[in-house]
């Protein structure tokens, strides 16, 4: 039976509203552990397809080419066809990815995998905090978008968790594990159960309401509110919805730009600009290349899987901490201390980098001191991280744009942001060997200031208001 039919019989059904966040959510855990699982794997994939730092930059950045493709027509295609059925076959994606990736025998075969994960990463980073906003009373919407963060954080911490056992069982990723497969292989099957799970508890929730109205099936909407609040309140919500949707016909791309001034609204120049400056502070480069930097800076592979574990850790305190603060003290003011923060933490592995290098000529080997300095730094720019751009990045994309055109401005977003991740990933290894760590990490500081001004300057803030009334407010 469809959850939708059963109406609340209280005014907010909030443990409904959890279990369908929850759902939601489980995308972005798939996000985080498809994203994670590569960083124990990268010295492996180079000795398995025999690739040079060009290629093994590649394998990993792949998938980011993926995720910008589905993040883009994701958007488009759940205004045609609703989020619902994007995300199930998003999750269906995830499971072949997962299952390919770990057979895959050649660079070629493991790249179409991983693009085709990146194809599910990129629906699931939009739909699922789109999906949150749009069924979450605005009191309590931050927190309930900031699931799709801790469950990002969750996915790359049991990503890294997962790759650090089945390493030290087999005695390192290379190593020959369970039935004839190596380690690195099983690293990936695990995501085969968390997908699983995803599409089965796909099946068993309701469509967003907001895609119902805006697709004449206002009827559905209402039963669907009815659930988590109840019948007159849904009743006035979809009257209110009406107002701020094309109710002749489903949203569309050209609807970004604004009917009166004939430009793209503005609002969606904003939403490129925070996608982008996430990624561009650098916080990719710890999640997908730790394990390299942590061996290069003198670790065991295990201390260094090791200590990816401890950075998950980190980041899903501190994620906590942020759905606590989202709701309380805004938006904009996260974003404000998360851009300074991260900024000095970045100028910090900076300068440890820069100084810290024993023989730039054999790679980054560093000394026991600076090596524990460059870990307490990294850990100190995750915290701020997860604290603040981490979950309100997701957030703002959830609930900034009008109901008239967030599915437009999702996709668009959504491409900005693994564009921009893209670059960051494939740009690294080739910074590494150039200019050096000390400079790599000087350029994410100073994007950390960018960010800050931005913010200041573009950014409004949107706590406590309804989609209606946001939307509204781009009229």
């Amino acid at each position: 039976m469809d959850l939708s039919t059963k109406p609340a019989t209280t005014e907010t059904n909030l443990l409904r509203v959890i279990m369908l966040s929850s759902v939601a959510a489980l995308g972005g855990f798939l996000f985080g552990f498809d994203s994670g699982v590569i960083n124990g794997t990268v010295h492996a994939l180079q000795g398995a397809f025999d690739s040079d730092a060009v290629g093994t930059g590649f394998n990993v950045a792949s998938m980011l080419l993926g995720c910008a493709i589905g993040a883009f027509f994701s958007g488009m295609l759940a205004d045609k066809y609703g989020r619902k059925y994007v995300l199930i076959t998003a999750a269906a994606a995830f499971i072949i990815s997962a299952w390919g990736s770990g057979i895959a025998s050649t660079s070629t075969e493991f790249v179409f995998y991983r693009v085709l994960g990146g194809l599910a990463i990129g629906a699931a980073s939009i739909l699922s905090p789109a999906y949150i906003g749009e069924i979450a009373p605005p009191n309590i919407r931050g927190r309930l978008i900031s699931f799709q963060q801790m469950a990002i954080v969750l996915g790359l911490f049991f990503a890294f968790f997962s790759n650090y056992n089945l390493a030290s069982i087999a005695g390192g990723a290379s190593a020959e594990l369970w039935w004839g497969y190596d380690a690195w292989q099983w690293m990936f099957w695990v995501e085969l159960i968390p997908a699983s799970i995803f599409f089965i508890c796909l099946l068993f929730i309701p469509e967003s309401p907001r895609y119902l109205v805006a697709a004449r099936q206002s009827e559905k909407a209402v039963s669907v509110l009815a659930s988590i609040t109840n019948w007159e309140i849904a009743r006035k919500q979809v009257e209110e919805i009406k107002r701020t949707v094309l109710g002749e016909r489903k949203p569309r791309m050209s609807d970004i730009v604004n009917e009166k001034t004939k430009k793209v609204n503005p609002i969606v120049w904003v939403g490129l600009g925070l996608a982008a400056l996430q990624t561009f502070t650098g916080i990719d480069v710890v999640f997908y290349y730790g394990t390299v930097l942590w061996q290069a800076a003198g670790f065991t592979e295990a201390d260094a899987l090791f200590t990816n574990v401890i950075s998950g850790s980190v980041n899903i305190v501190f994620t906590i901490l942020a759905i606590t603060l989202v709701d309380r003290f805004g938006r904009k003011p996260l974003l404000l201390i998360g851009a300074l923060g991260q900024a000095v933490m970045l100028g910090l592995l900076a300068i440890i980098f820069a100084v810290g290098v024993e023989d730039a000529s054999q790679g980054i080997e560093m000394s026991g001191t600076y090596g524990i300095m460059a870990l307490l730094a990294a850990n100190g720019y995750v915290a701020f991280f997860a604290m603040t751009w981490g979950p309100v990045l997701w957030v703002m994309l959830g609930e900034m744009f009008s109901n008239k055109f967030r599915g437009a401005a999702l996709a668009i977003a959504g491409m900005t942001k693994w564009l921009a991740n893209f670059l960051v990933i494939i740009s690294f290894p080739v910074l590494q060997a150039s200019v050096g760590l000390g400079v790599s990490y000087g350029i994410y500081a100073a994007m950390g200031i960018v960010a800050f001004i931005f913010v200041r300057r573009y950014v409004t803030e949107t706590k406590g208001k309804t989609l209606e009334e946001i939307s509204l407010d781009q009229e």
